[in-house]
């Protein structure tokens, strides 16, 4: 498209599909999942082949051989989906039982999505020693870990504590999933809109795990005009009451040294990307540059109204299945454990992230429209290009 920007921006606004509460709690009676067979045991000879004695040759040449579980059990690609209740979607600290919906329908995303089995496991601790030697112990029952609703700033601990004491892909998909599918976004975006991406200036409101996330992956990716805010305002070095993960967020964003808060950070910002719950008024929304790039992937409350950021932005996307370019954690998750199984990584390193981000990209790449720059979290060529834009990351 050149350097122009689309001459006009498309009514985004989507008719809203009224879902009943007896229609939802129908679907989730009895929870989700369910256990299936491989094969059936209809027989008394399949039953002695699956079960005693047939079992017992097959649990001895693993005792003599534990390799031999990877080819004999469903450890090797089964996910554990694991949280301890206290960040769980816009509810906040509800606890693990109440989270245990939500981790079913996480499974069951693998499930549909990257053709993984996967198993919900809600912790009651939030002690991130016991966290972090519960998964230690359950090790031999699965074969990666998806962390999930673990609250900032206790995710980053336990995510790196975990990833240390484990021999499995190890992911807190709040942080990476988010910051895999906000830099597809925006090269989608960017490449929409005929820009360079490393020259865009970035405000994102949220220092939490997918603010954080999603800043070390742009700045990786060469995107350094960013700067960050949390309920205090912007990060900068002078300040004070931040936590070791805010301050070293400060030392490597806002190069031109900005203070204050949104108003500072939104004028003549060409994106804003939206990870907090914080409103931003419309006037403020009316300071960015012409033509810029608006994610406020805030559910179900938008940080702006796509409507109202559709009269100033070029480009528009949310975190909700209602609007258009719904930026989506499905779009990476599935994808990426199931490319890191396949070749039996050990890590999902930096690496493996930005190939999952230019893999979805991919998949939009030549059909690109300002209320298109991200797949739709339905199209099932996403997780099989991520798969294997991972596994090959991976192997190299």
């Amino acid at each position: 498209m050149g350097s122009q920007y689309p001459d006009a921006v498309p009514d985004i606004a989507q008719p809203q599909v009224h879902i009943g509460d007896d229609e939802i709690f129908e679907a989730h009676v009895g929870g989700k999942l369910s256990v299936a067979l491989t094969a059936p045991l209809d027989t008394q000879r399949a039953l002695s082949v699956a079960y005693t004695p047939g079992v017992a040759q097959v649990s001895r040449a693993i005792a003599a051989d534990p390799t031999l579980a990877a080819r004999y059990t469903w450890a090797n690609r089964l996910v554990a989906v694991v949280s301890d209740g206290s960040a769980v979607l816009g509810l906040g600290d509800i606890g693990p039982s109440a989270s245990l919906p939500v981790m079913e329908g996480k499974c069951g995303l693998f499930k549909q999505f990257g053709g993984l089995d996967a198993i919900p496991i809600v912790l009651d601790t939030k002690d991130p020693d016991e966290i972090v030697e519960t998964l230690v112990r359950l090790r031999p029952t699965f074969g990666a870990v998806n962390l999930e609703d673990i609250s900032a700033p206790r995710c980053f601990e336990i995510e790196r504590r975990v990833i240390e004491a484990l021999d499995c892909p190890v992911m807190h998909d709040d942080q990476h999933g988010t910051a895999i599918v906000v830099l597809a976004a925006l090269m989608g975006a960017s490449k929409l809109l005929g820009r360079d991406m490393t020259s865009l200036r970035v405000a994102v409101s949220g220092a939490g795990a997918a603010g954080v996330a999603c800043t070390k992956l742009l700045l990786a990716m060469g995107v350094s005009e960013i700067t960050v805010l949390d309920s205090r305002g912007i990060l900068h070095t002078g300040r004070d009451h931040m936590n070791e993960v805010k301050r070293d967020l400060a030392r490597r964003t806002n190069p031109a040294g900005l203070t204050g808060g949104l108003a500072e950070a939104l004028r003549g910002a060409d994106v804003f990307l939206g990870v907090s719950a914080g409103a931003v008024p419309e006037e403020l929304v009316a300071t960015m540059a012409p033509g810029g790039i608006v994610f406020a992937l805030s559910n179900p409350d938008p940080e702006i109204d796509p409507e109202v950021a559709a009269r100033y932005a070029a480009v528009v996307a949310t975190g909700r299945s209602d609007y258009p370019n719904q930026i989506n954690n499905v779009l990476a998750f599935p994808g990426v454990f199931r490319g890191a199984l396949d070749v039996g990584a050990r890590r999902i390193t930096e690496k493996m992230m930005v190939v999952a981000a230019e893999a979805i990209f991919s998949v939009v790449s030549d059909d690109l429209a300002p209320d298109r720059i991200v797949p739709s979290p339905l199209d099932m060529r996403v997780g099989e290009a991520v798969a294997r834009a991972v596994a090959l990351a991976a192997e190299g």
